[in-house]
């Protein structure tokens, strides 16, 4: 349920259950950490995607029922990708929702496409936010626009979430790839320890 392509040194993982709007199960979870642990020093960007029209609607209902919102895989995920050494960069193709937030959060760069919206519902779910979450959340777009997503819950327009810096560019969806391949070039033609030389001294 998700796809891992390696182009020389930019890798991607795709989320790839559109019939599910690409709602996450536990083993699409190991899959991505797994994903991110294996591209540190093999891949000098990693981009995160999704199939169909959703980025990802957040966690699977049925696989909720089992613990899953609890489950420590989603911070094994979220520190994988902030762990990565080179640039990371979320392809929104569309809606994304719920925990799956946490993925997008822990990249470096999120490119959206025109229409998206942005939510977390954990306020009407009964959830807490996954730990990490809220601290990155806040970076971004400051305190009371967190708590206008995580405590109001309210889904952001993506023309807002860009506003707020909450996504870095807005594109058409047919512009998506060449918009990644463009942020990805320099990087890419730069050396592994060039790339993480200036991460470090921005984080």
């Amino acid at each position: 349920m998700i796809e891992t392509e390696r182009d020389g040194d930019l890798w991607t993982v795709r989320l790839n259950r559109p019939d599910k709007a690409n709602s996450v199960t536990r083993a699409m979870l190991e899959g991505v950490a797994e994903f991110a642990e294996e591209a540190q020093g093999r891949a000098k960007v990693i981009v995160l995607t999704g199939a169909g029209k959703v980025f990802s609607a957040g966690m699977d209902l049925e696989a909720a029922k089992s613990g899953l919102p609890t489950d420590p895989v989603w911070e094994r995920v979220s520190a994988a990708i902030a762990a990565f050494q080179g640039l990371s960069i979320a392809a929104l193709n569309g809606t994304l929702a719920g925990g799956s937030m946490g993925m997008a959060l822990a990249c470096d760069l999120r490119v959206a496409v025109e229409g998206a919206k942005l939510f977390y519902p954990v306020m009407s779910l009964g959830f807490l936010p996954q730990p990490s979450d809220p601290g990155r959340l806040a970076t971004l777009v400051g305190p009371s626009r967190a708590k206008m997503i995580l405590m109001a819950g309210q889904k952001i327009p993506v023309a807002e979430a860009l506003s707020w810096g909450l996504v870095d560019r807005v594109v058409a969806k047919e512009d998506l790839e060449g918009c990644v391949r463009d942020l990805a070039a320099a990087a890419l033609g730069a050396e592994p320890s060039h790339i993480s030389g200036i991460k470090s001294l921005i984080a």
